[in-house]
């Protein structure tokens, strides 16, 4: 999804997407064209493309922690149902695609082209029919998804703005049933980042389930409460 750098950094930069940070030292390594990685005994080229897409075409360290935490194998993949929200570069969606499940990844309209490039390169043939990518904006085309259908949803550093939070606890409503594990990694930065998981807390049974020293970056469990817990 789109940010801008000040939400994300959480420095007093207002900043319109691409931005361009080649000079702050932490970004310079979102400027390199590709990134690579190593999981599901693969290794993993990721195109990069700051200046045309800004940092929905990079790769941030929400997404690194919840790919190594896909390989620990907690959460079943292999043959399952996968939706990615927020996908940007696509690496958690092609993880799990090389762990055996079945995967979409959404983004807006404008990233899929660089999106689907990237499942192209990284998933083998014998598995390219179980990735795709689609587009998807929180809360506006729902419709177009059967509602309740994965058995996975992910989302990597997708809370990040307040006003698109009631966008994202609804798509994630719409998207699974009581049977449906949600996987987000993020970083808490700010009070209404706690808000999020406060109101996410509502609706959905959450737990922390891994955390990153090093990154500074959580991962929660979240399913739907039973409606018996409702009454």
């Amino acid at each position: 999804m789109f940010y801008s750098v000040h939400e994300i950094l959480g420095w007093n930069i207002m900043a319109l997407l691409p931005y361009d940070g080649a000079m702050i030292p932490g970004l310079r390594k979102f400027h390199e064209p590709s990134a690579t990685f190593h999981y599901a005994k693969r290794d993993i080229v990721i195109r990069q493309n700051w200046n045309q897409l800004g940092v929905a075409a990079v790769v941030w360290d929400a997404a690194i922690v919840l790919c190594t935490y896909l390989e620990l194998g907690t959460i079943q993949l292999q043959d399952r149902t996968v939706i990615e929200l927020g996908a940007g570069t696509g690496l958690v969606g092609i993880v799990a695609a090389l762990l055996g499940a079945d995967v979409t990844v959404t983004d807006r309209e404008v990233a899929l082209q660089f999106l689907e490039s990237n499942l192209q390169e990284n998933i083998p043939p014998d598995l390219r029919a179980k990735a795709r990518a689609r587009e998807l904006n929180w809360g506006v085309n729902l419709d177009q998804f059967d509602p309740g259908s994965y058995d996975v949803v992910l989302g990597a550093d997708v809370v990040y703005l307040e006003e698109a939070f009631p966008a994202l606890l609804e798509t994630l409503e719409y998207l699974s049933s009581e049977q449906t594990t949600i996987l987000l990694s993020c970083r808490i930065r700010y009070e209404r980042d706690q808000n999020f998981l406060q109101m996410l807390g509502s609706r959905f049974v959450v737990e922390k389930v891994h955390y990153d020293t090093e990154k500074d970056v959580h991962v929660y469990k979240a399913q739907k409460r039973l409606a018996k817990e409702d009454l």
